[in-house]
């Protein structure tokens, strides 16, 4: 964006009351250097995979800024982002926080960490901090085992820094590679004088199975002045903060060649708008002979936000709320197209194909879409998509697509802004945000026994990834469905 065009989008700000008295743009927005003060991990794993090899997953988040910091970390099941596990950690100036989730012998996960990091209530316990099922056994009716948390996915959000000389940066800085004071940390001291975050957090998370030889790695998603009001800290052993305490409640969004700027009556609304899109795309591959399969991985990270335990209608833009095995269901259509770019004559879906009248759907908050029916990841909230394979199409690339008629957010006061010479600029009195709000990736597994060394042939298991392309449409005014 060149300076005209910034200028003209913080004068729009401005307008709506999203510049504070500092001049800095108070308006949540999906950071595309990667670096914010949320961050999205789209999924985690312990599950097997059918060769019966277990995934462990591995997670980072890294401190570029030079103040301490104190950030919620939050691991949520994937069926109905029921929080598993939480707390409090806190960064130094320049730290990383490295962990790893595991499979534990209750049946669930567990998630360890050999990092000096300060942690409230307290250090992760030696042998892995089980995951619990507090949140859905006896609630939601989907399954009240531990074996809901060996899948899900993973938020950070920032809730404060810390000045240099206050008590919580002077315990939680290293000093020769360890904290000064971890015990010493409590609650009480942390909420003491906290300043406002200023984001600089990025992450990743690997997917890693050691005896199958893969891993599969994406960046955290990034969300950046997501609290710009005042710090939103809260003691460990609270659930909050969470998506929903955005503030204030103002999205920027770059969508066909303009930046749509909008304020919402409803906090979440903010953070969903961000991750707003109608349709994902990515590639896939089944190649028969290197045993070739794909996995995408579809998160809807506020769905938990709209979504009621029980049966009828959710909160737009989702469809249904949870209503126990049959899940939360958002209908949807899938398109694939080949490498010579022909389409199977069977028409695509999900297998096996909905009763007659029915759609297809996808029913979980992290969501598994398989290409072939033994799946890459041994996910449980997984959709197998029909028709591949017809008239030898194994290879090619797929659009998955929400419906418009059901998933749609309408905000409030909108400002369009064009990107292209940033003089026209359209005020309007809402704005119509179409799809849903999702994160995601692709991963494809390949297994090659047709290499020969030394007239050996040799197994070669190897894997890539892949992070999602989507389209977004935003529309100002009344939605129009094409």
């Amino acid at each position: 964006m060149n300076t005209f065009n910034r200028k003209t989008l913080y004068a729009a700000l401005a307008g709506l009351g999203a510049i504070g008295a500092t001049g800095a743009v108070e308006a949540v927005n999906l950071n595309p250097d990667g670096l914010g003060s949320v961050l999205i991990y789209p999924y985690y794993t312990v599950r097997s995979n059918a060769s019966g090899f277990a995934y462990n997953t591995l997670l980072s988040v890294v401190n570029t800024t030079a103040s301490a910091k104190a950030v919620k970390v939050r691991f949520l099941e994937g069926k109905n982002s029921r929080e598993v596990l939480d707390f409090n950690l806190f960064l130094s100036g320049h730290d990383v926080w490295t962990a790893s989730v595991t499979a534990n012998a209750a049946g669930g996960a567990s998630v360890s960490s050999s990092d000096k990091s300060c942690i409230l209530p307290q250090q992760l316990a030696a042998g892995g901090q089980p995951f619990v099922n507090f949140q859905y056994a006896g609630i939601d009716k989907a399954d009240d085992s531990l074996d809901r948390t060996r899948e899900g996915y993973v938020e950070i959000i920032e809730m404060a820094r810390y000045w240099d000389t206050s008590t919580t940066s002077i315990n939680v800085t290293h000093v020769g590679g360890t904290p000064y004071a971890c015990g010493d940390m409590t609650d009480a001291i942390a909420a003491q004088s906290p300043i406002t975050g200023n984001g600089g957090l990025f992450g990743a998370v690997t997917l890693i199975n050691v005896l199958e030889g893969s891993a599969y790695s994406q960046d955290a998603t990034a969300l950046d002045n997501f609290a710009t009001q005042g710090d939103i800290y809260f003691a460990a052993g609270l659930v909050q903060p969470s998506l929903a305490d955005v503030a204030p409640p103002v999205s920027v969004v770059i969508a066909n060649g303009r930046a749509v700027v909008t304020s919402w009556a409803v906090n979440i609304d903010a953070v969903s708008a961000v991750l707003m899109h109608d349709s994902v795309i990515n590639e896939y591959v089944t190649e028969p002979s290197i045993l070739a399969n794909t996995d995408w991985v579809v998160t809807m990270p506020t769905k938990n936000q709209y979504v009621a335990v029980g049966t009828g209608a959710a909160i737009h833009p989702f469809q249904s709320n949870f209503d126990g095995t049959k899940g939360s269901c958002d209908d949807v259509s899938i398109k694939t197209w080949d490498r010579e770019e022909k389409s199977p004559s069977t028409p695509g879906g999900f297998s096996p194909p909905p009763p007659p009248g029915k759609k297809s759907a996808l029913c979980w908050e992290a969501n598994v879409l398989t290409f072939q029916a033994a799946g890459v990841l041994g996910s449980t909230n997984s959709k197998l998509v029909g028709g591949i394979g017809q008239n030898n199409q194994v290879n090619g690339w797929a659009k998955l697509t929400f419906l418009y008629s059901n998933a749609t957010l309408i905000g409030g006061n909108t400002t369009t802004i064009s990107l292209v010479g940033g003089t026209n600029t359209n005020f309007s009195t809402s704005a119509t945000y179409a799809g849903l709000p999702v994160v995601g990736f692709a991963v494809q597994a390949y297994n090659n026994n047709l290499i020969v060394v030394n007239g050996k042939n040799i197994q070669s298991t190897y894997g890539a990834d892949f992070a999602h392309r989507f389209t977004t449409n935003v529309q100002p005014g009344p939605f129009v469905i094409p």
